[in-house]
Order: structure tokens, then sequence, then C-alpha cells
């Protein structure tokens, strides 16, 4: 029989295939991926009665010339011929292993160091961070900058788990507290003396602390270094000062990612007629206070936020009461949370460790926590990512229904398919009409009218309605907001690290660090990052000279975040491509690896975190975190690490 000439429909476009109905379909399927980039295994050809499949008839099928055919599935990039030799994982020395794997590691315990460890692999969610300390410019009073710097490239180099004896030398020389020691009945202590255990929280403030002359990171990523670049990066002579320019005076990496600024209001209960006190200083975390009644983290950060005191009135001219308010006017790209488990009590003498259960949330919105004038300026584009989240779960939930009725029996196919073109229809923001299962699944539907029904409904490619997401909250960005560098554009947050601290006592126990996973994985990127948000820069930029040069080695294991920087002005983009061994077995040299092409599924699929217990690093599923929350002497939350959310 002579090939018939049909026609073929996807993503708008029609395409003229010859059909013969001498050779199986899945001929058919790839003359159909050779003129669309849809691969078979994820291709849908509607025909009557459901989809076509490998081994369905066309006696069944009964194709006719000019006949137009449905298909329906995301294209993907064609594959390409290897330009290298093959590497197998068994040729790879360390170094390639751990950059082909991106694998994390742990590291040893030196005695009584898990509060460093915990600290460290929670620092590592901040990958903006890194780009700042492989900077040319950096300079700093102290050492430790340039030993985190060599302790997060050696981590890179190894898939086992590290000693990091240098950077613990250097921390105890900087801040001497950590060198404390204390009687151990161990034998092997010398003296009978070994370094006592310390404050996960006070080591995160003192490392990041130490971090604060780090140089800044402007909005092409490349470093703000020093003297006339730095005033540059920070206004001029107008500095932070002005309420269109704050935040444009940040030239030091800390005050641009990670503190933010709290405005306190201190106004006299019983003489309303005293001028009140107005302060802004800046904040490296807010704190969430534990008592009887505290359920939520919320509700303890609200706690510490409103306090009451007592103090001279100059208007009595007595003792009084007085109340103070205290509420964000910036908001960070990286928000830390403080449970204060660890509580001086009078009648023992020493302090205590609080292990109510407060629960945390996975996704927490900021919003309350900042003034009038913020919350007015970031509510825009904080709607609109809200929104932009709910349409991306529908079109989730469209693509799990389409996958489904590709896979099930011929006789359920049309009544799958009518289900999913409803729900496509109402992904899309169209209205739905609602009809007969069985008059869609009827005999009389013919595959042409089974074609312009899935039409109707059809989704594009993800990455196009993501582009069109990033222009719309492009533009709902305040632009005092989006010239703010390291800020958050959204006041939304997600969780992404955690250290835990177990045990009863408060001056023991251990501590364990928890990162979500999508840090460490190149697949859980999204598109590359935006890297300026003011309405002056309409167009996506791409990675300037200075940047590249400034951005050094990075730690290859850990990507930057994605579009809008997760929702942080100004964030840079990568130098160094994490890799995947879906790069290895298509036989690309490790200096060679293409970052491959994320599934947007897996993208928002992929919730599990790491354990990092010391040198022992374990999956830990995303189920478990409320495990988290306390009530007993396992492992309870004491600092938490958020990120700012974007597209």
């Amino acid at each position: 029989m002579a090939p018939l000439a049909v026609h073929i429909k996807h993503a708008g476009k029609t395409y003229a295939l010859p059909l013969d109905p001498d050779l199986p379909p899945r001929v058919f399927k790839d003359a159909v991926y050779a003129a669309t980039g849809v691969p078979p295994d994820r291709m849908k050809v509607m025909v009557k009665g459901g989809v076509l499949k490998d081994d369905t008839p066309w006696k069944k099928v009964g194709p006719k010339d000019g006949q137009t055919f449905m298909v329906i599935g995301a294209a993907g990039d064609l594959p390409k011929a290897p330009t290298g030799p093959i590497v197998f994982l068994e040729d790879m020395d360390d170094s390639a292993l751990a950059e082909a794997l991106a694998i994390p590691v742990g590291f040893n315990n030196l005695g009584n160091t898990c509060y460093m460890n915990a600290t460290i692999q929670a620092l590592r969610a901040v990958p903006e961070l890194q780009v700042a300390l492989s900077t040319p410019s950096l300079q700093s009073d102290t050492p430790l900058p340039g030993a985190l710097r060599d302790l997060y490239r050696n981590m890179a180099k190894t898939t086992d788990s590290i000693s990091p004896v240098g950077f613990l030398q250097v921390l105890r020389q900087v801040n001497p507290q950590f060198a404390e020691q204390a009687p151990s009945p161990s034998p092997l202590s010398p003296r009978g003396m070994a370094y006592a255990q310390q404050d996960a929280e006070e080591c995160f403030a003192a490392v990041v602390n130490t971090l604060r002359n780090v140089p800044g990171l402007d909005k092409e990523g490349g470093s703000v270094g020093t003297g006339a670049q730095a005033e540059v990066a920070m206004g001029g002579e107008g500095g932070m000062g002005g309420a269109g320019g704050r935040g444009r005076g940040r030239g030091k990496f800390v005050e641009q990612f990670m503190m933010g600024e709290m405005r306190r209001v201190l106004t006299c209960d019983e003489a309303p007629e005293e001028p009140p006190t107005v302060q802004t200083e800046q904040v490296l975390k807010i704190e969430c206070n534990i008592n009887i009644n505290t359920n939520f983290m919320v509700a303890g950060i609200m706690s510490s936020l409103d306090t009451q005191l007592e103090k001279t009135s100059p208007t009595l001219g007595r003792q009084a009461l007085y109340t103070q308010k205290s509420r964000l006017t910036r908001l960070p790209g990286y928000l830390t949370v403080h449970m204060v488990r660890f509580a001086w009590r009078e009648d023992i003498g020493r302090k205590a460790k609080i292990m109510r259960r407060v629960k945390f949330p996975l996704e927490f919105d900021a919003l309350e926590l900042a003034t009038d004038e913020l919350r007015e300026k970031l509510l825009p584009a904080s709607r609109k990512l809200k929104e932009i989240e709910k349409g991306r779960g529908e079109r989730r939930k469209v693509r799990k229904r389409t996958k489904a009725a590709a896979s099930a029996p011929a006789g359920s196919s049309t009544s799958a398919s009518a289900t999913t073109t409803t729900a496509a229809t109402a992904a899309l923001g169209g209205d739905v009409e609602m009809t007969d299962v069985s008059q869609a699944g009827g005999e009389g539907a013919g595959a042409e009218g089974e074609g312009k029904k899935v039409e109707g409904g059809e989704l594009e490619d993800e990455r196009v309605y993501r582009e069109r997401e990033a222009r719309e909250l492009r533009a709902l960005v305040h632009e005092d907001v989006g010239s703010d560098v390291g800020c958050s554009v959204t006041g939304l947050y997600d969780l992404v690290a955690i250290v835990t601290h177990k045990g009863a006592a408060a001056d023991a126990g251990h501590y364990i660090g928890f990162v979500k996973k999508s840090v460490f994985h190149a697949q859980n990127r999204g598109p590359p990052p935006l890297l300026s948000l003011s309405p002056s820069s309409p167009t996506s930029p791409s990675l300037s000279a200075s940047a590249s040069a400034s951005a050094g080695t990075l730690d290859p294991s850990i990507p930057l975040p994605s579009l809008l920087a997760a929702g942080i002005a100004g964030a840079p983009l990568p130098t160094s491509i994490p890799t995947s061994t879906s790069s290895i077995a298509a036989g690309v040299p490790p200096q060679q690896y293409q970052h491959p092409t994320p599934d947007p599924d897996d993208l928002e699929d992929d919730d599990d975190w790491y354990k990092f217990d010391d040198e022992k690093v374990s999956l830990f599923p995303a189920e478990k975190i409320g495990t988290l929350e306390g009530g007993g002497e396992d492992s309870v939350a004491y600092v938490l690490i958020y990120r700012s959310k974007g597209v």
C-alpha cells in the first residue's frame, strides 16, 4: 500500500508527514520525533479510540489521506554525538568523580566539633557565598574567610569525608571561646581535659560576623571590591541614606544577602503624648521565643518583635511601662530564624533546654514581619508569585494525567483524555464546559474531533510559561527593591537548611545539619538567573568578563539559584556547571559537561533533604521534616535558614 500524506499538529504548528500503513506505528513516531523533537517515550499521538501505541494495528485506526493527528508532549533537545572520548566512572580520580556525581561529603568529628560541622554544612545552602569567597579582591582582617573558601574547594574534590583541621584551628584562633576546654573522663584526653561542646547558633553567628568584610556582589555577579569601585557600588556620597536609595550602599556580602534592617519604635503606654523613640539597626537573625503558649514559629517570632519593658519616662519623671514594636524595613535574600531553645533557669543556676514542640513552615510568608511601607512594595510581586505557583501546580497535574492517560488501557483512554482536556483548559485559565462522559467516549468521535478537543486545552512547553511568568513578575518588582542587591523581592521564602540539637542538656548533646537536596543537584536548577530587576534593565543580561574572572573555582555540587535568582535581587550567575551521571553515559569528558534540561515535574517533586551527621551523609525524606519540630530529646530544629522564593 502506498504511503498516505497526513498532517500532525504540535504546539500550534502543523507538519506534513508520510504514513506507511505497512510499517509499525513506531516508525511513524520516529518520523514525528524528527519533525517535532518530542521523544517517543514522552509522545502521545491521539487517534480514534485513544492513544496510538506501538502495537496498535493501522487497520483499527483507519488512517486516510489528509487526516490530521494531534501530538502532545514536551520537545527535548535532539541527542548529539559525544565531543570527546568516553570516560567511565571507574577511570575517574576523586576530583572528577566528585564533580560528576555531585555527592555532598561530610566532616569527621574532631572531638566535640559537631556544632561546627553542622554550621558549615548549613552555610552551603548559600551558594552566593562561595562566589564572594572566590573573588580575587577577597580581603579580611582575619584568615577565616580564606580558610572557609579552601575548605569548600576541598569538599568539591573528593567523595570521602573530610577532617576540617585547618578551618578548626583558624576558628579557634579568631574566636577563642571555641577553644575552651573542660574536664573529660576519657583516658585519651591529655591531662584529663578536652575541648568542650559549643553552641551551634553561637558558631553560626561568629562565622558570619567574621565574614562581614567579604566584598559584596554587583548586579553582574562580579565582586564589588574596594576603593573607588566599592564607592560607586555604594551609591557615591549618598551611601545608604534616603528612602529611594536605601539598600544601594551595601558593599559587603553579608550585608547584602544575609542581614535585614529592623526598625524599633518605643512608645510609652502611660504617656501617649510622649514622642516615640525610633531606632534602626541591622540584624543577622530573627528570634523565635518559646513559652508555654507557643505552638507555631510565627507566633514565637511575633512575641519577640512586640515586647514590653519598664524604663524611666522623661515626661512622667518615674518608671513607666513602654511597648516596643519591631518590624523589618528590609528582608534579606536569606532569612535566618533562631529558635530560642536554651534559657537560663535561676532555680537550678544554669541553662536548660526548652523541648516544647513548635511547628515551623517549609514555605514562609514574611510580609507579616515587614513594615507597612515595605509590605506595600513587596505585595504586588508576592501576590503574583502565589498565582504563578498555583497555575504551575495545575499544569503539573495535567501533565501527570496526560502520562497516566498514555499508559491507560484503550477502553479508558477516551474518558481519560476528556478529563485531561478539561483540566488543561482550567490550567490555562479558560472556562470549562461540562460534558457527558458517555458522549466523549462515543463511537462517533473520530480522530480529528478528538484532536480538536485536546488542542483547545493543550499545554505549551513549560519553559514558555516560565519565561512569560518571569517577565510578568519582573514588571511588578518595585524599583527600590529591585535595585537593592541581595534582598528579597517577594517576601516569600523556602526552607533550605536546618541545624538541630539532640539531647536534653543545654551544654552537651549533638548537633546535626540538614540541607535541602535541591541545593546540591543540578537537575533542580531552573533557567539562568536574572541579574538585574530594575525596570531599566528589561532584558536578561549575560555574565560579564569581570564576573567570570572573579568567580574563581566554585563548589560544583552546589548550583546557584534559578530565575529571578530565587527571588533575590542581583544574584550572580555560576561559572562552574554541575554535572550528572547522564553526561558520563553520553561519553562527555568532565571538562565538557553540559547542564541537562531539567524536568519541570522533578523540580517541584524533589523535596527530600540531606542529613549531615558529621561524616555520615544520608537521605532524609521530606515527610519526616516534621519530626524536627521538638517534643522530646531527639533532634529538634535550632537554626533555620530560609531562601527567598522566585520563579
